[in-house]
Order: structure tokens, then sequence, then C-alpha cells
């Protein structure tokens, strides 16, 4: 059974609606403390720069990206007769409105919502994602996960190529990976994904230098003021219990003081639960479906946004994709966590931009915003990995 053309033409109206009232956001840049727009024209055009220069981008904090970004940061100039900015928000909606086709594709053949889902929730998070490079990189992951539930030995070889690709610009599309059915597909799939991985950092690492220095600045990174752990200690800063403060390192605003050290530590041990976890859960799952894939890419990434040291608001573009995958599979357990995230989405939003110098500072407002959408994003990572074991491990 299919779906009419009534059905598709509402949603491409909603998302040519929608982008075009994100675009004007992203035009206008106006909202809390604004410059939302200046991670592309600022940071992006520098780095951009640089590559042409034949380097990535060596000493630079901000640089904390797999070398594959380096692909993504360039195509801009490859968008002739528009300037840097214009073609990078191009290509970002080019890349929006292929997730949006692909997830289409799905619901047309198994009369599901994934469409809507996506189209409906991210506006949600205003015009960050036509700044940010990770619509792309959900891209990536999205139509590999779509290629997993083909039955195709040559799409399960596909989809393994957009996942090495998408691992190594921003190394969580690897995780599309964990769900895929044991046996020949998932040899298909991971092989293919790790030589697409390594001849891509090959080839990059032959065309420019310090291709690895991401690594450095990375390892440095502290715990983010709008992280699990960073809303612990704005809440005990509230009542007066903590007296660190907020300094502006690495890109983005991080704490500082004591337990901050320990708060990193915990979280990166957490992380490490966390994949012992999901292998866990491969070796026990004995019950796989359609869904089964979807669902795993879901938790996992919920698991690993809940438990880093840095939630940032474009963190929410990546769950919001793969839960409009899951979606567009009857047989998903994961509605009630995907609902989570909708409200989440909105009020990353609103603490960034629109409140943000009250979440930077500290205040009781900024402070019920972070712990209202984490507290969202914790419900949300519990429900999915309650449900993905109940329905894949067998007594």
């Amino acid at each position: 059974m299919t779906v009419g053309s009534g059905p598709l033409l509402a949603l491409a109206a909603v998302w040519l609606l929608s982008r075009a009232g994100m675009l004007l956001l992203l035009y206008r840049d106006s909202l809390g403390i604004g410059r939302v727009a200046s991670e592309v024209y600022g940071l992006y055009q520098h780095w951009y720069g640089q590559f042409a220069h034949g380097t990535f981008p060596s000493g630079d904090v901000a640089w904390q990206y797999p070398p594959g970004a380096g692909l993504v940061i360039m195509s801009p100039g490859i968008v002739p007769s528009l300037t840097y900015f214009q073609g990078f928000v191009l290509l970002t909606l080019l890349a929006d409105l292929v997730v949006v086709a692909a997830l289409a594709y799905a619901d047309s053949a198994r009369l599901t919502h994934g469409a809507w889902y996506w189209t409906l929730g991210l506006p949600l998070l205003l015009h960050i994602p036509l700044a940010r490079y990770d619509v792309q990189t959900t891209a990536l992951a999205v139509l590999a996960l779509l290629a997993f539930t083909a039955r195709s030995p040559v799409a399960h070889r596909f989809g393994g190529v957009l996942a090495g690709i998408g691992a190594m610009v921003k190394v969580w599309p690897a995780l599309a990976l964990l769900g895929t059915p044991r046996g020949r597909t998932t040899r298909e799939a991971w092989t293919a994904a790790a030589v697409t991985a390594v001849t891509l950092l090959a080839m990059l690492s032959m065309l420019f230098a310090d291709s690895l220095g991401f690594l450095r600045q990375q390892g440095s990174r502290g715990v983010q003021i709008e992280s699990l752990g960073g809303t612990a200690l704005a809440l005990a800063k509230a009542l007066g219990g903590w007296p660190g403060t907020v300094r502006f390192r690495y890109g983005a605003f991080e704490y500082v003081g004591p337990y901050v050290s320990t708060i990193g530590h915990l979280s990166l041990l957490l992380t490490a639960l966390a994949f012992i976890w999901l292998l866990l859960w491969r070796l026990r799952a004995g019950r796989w479906t359609e869904a089964t894939p979807l669902d795993a890419a879901f938790a996992a990434v919920l698991l690993f946004t809940v438990t880093s040291r840095v939630i940032s608001p474009q963190y929410l573009i990546w769950l919001l994709g793969l839960a409009a995958v899951c979606l567009t599979s009857r047989r998903t357990v994961m509605r009630p966590a995907a609902l989570l995230i909708l409200p989440a989405a909105a009020l990353s939003s609103l603490a960034y931009p629109v409140v943000y110098l009250d979440v930077v500072a500290g205040t009781w407002q900024g402070v019920a915003v972070m712990v209202l959408r984490n507290g969202l994003l914790l419900a949300a990572a519990v429900l999915a990995v309650r449900r993905l074991w109940t329905s894949t491990v067998t007594s």
C-alpha cells in the first residue's frame, strides 16, 4: 500500500514554509545573544581558508572534529556565484531535503510518520540547524540506516559506506552499524564501513597536514554548562553550595572549580559503561526485526549524549533524525522516547540562543530550562535502553 500525492504535497508545503521561517530567523539572527550564524561565516570560513593552504586547523582549540569534517567545511567552495555562507546554507538545506525525501519514501511504503516527525521537529531548533554541519552528518546516518532495512546485500554495503563516511565526519554515525543483523549483513556492512573510513583517512592525510590534530583538543575538553554534569554543578551553585565559575574554553562555556575534574571523569566512566552495556546487548540480543538496527542506533546515540561532557543544541539534530528513522517502521519500540525528544529540542533552542545569558550566568531561569531539557533526555535514554533490551533479549 502506498500514500497518494495529497499527503506528499502537504508534506512539501509544510517543509517549504517551515524552512522559510528558519531562513528568516537566520537572516535576522537576533534572538538572545544572537550570532548563531557566526559559526559559519566566522569559524567555518576561517577553517576553509586553512584547508585551501593544505592543512587542517593546526593548534586551533575549536577544531575538535574527525578529518572527514573537513570535506563538509570545504563543500561550499563547489557552489558557484555564492558566498561561503550562502553556499553552506544551501547545501545544508539540500541535505535536509534528502532526509525528508528518504523518510517520505520509506513512509509511503509503510504508512508511517518519520518524514512528518523530521519536518516538524527540526524547526523546533529555530535556525541553529542551518548554521551547523550536523544536518549533513545526520543525513549520512539516516540513509545508512534505511539502507540496512533493505534486503539487498548491495544496499547493506552501501549503508556501510555511508556509515564509514559519517564516522569520519563526526564519529557517532558509526553507531548505525550497532544493530545490523548478525551474519552476512553485519560482515558486509562493517567491512564496507571500515574500508571506507580507512581509505578516506588515508586520502585526507596525504592531501592535508595534521589530520589527527583534533585528538589533542578533544581530550582537553572539560564539563560544558549544558551537559548533565554541568546542570548538576549549576544547581549546586544556585543553591550556594559550590563556588565554581564559568569560563569560555575550547569553543564553549565550561565550568571551572572544585569537583569539575571529578564530574568530567565520572562522565567518561559513564560513557565507558554505556559502551559496555551496548556490547552486552549486542551479544545477548536474540530477536531481530526490521526496526532493530534503527532502534539500536537511536538508543546508542541517546546513551552517549546523556553521558557526554558536552550536550550542544545541535546534538538534538542527531536525535531528531534517528527518531524519525525509527518512526518509519511500524515495529519500532522507540515511540515514547522519540516523543520526548520533541520538547527537549524546543527547550534546547530556548536555552540557546533565547535565554543563553541566563544559562551562562546560572540564574534560576537558566537552570530550570537546563534541568527540564536534560531531564527529558535522561528519561528518553532510560526508556530507549529498557525498551531495546526487553524487545530483543530473550529471557
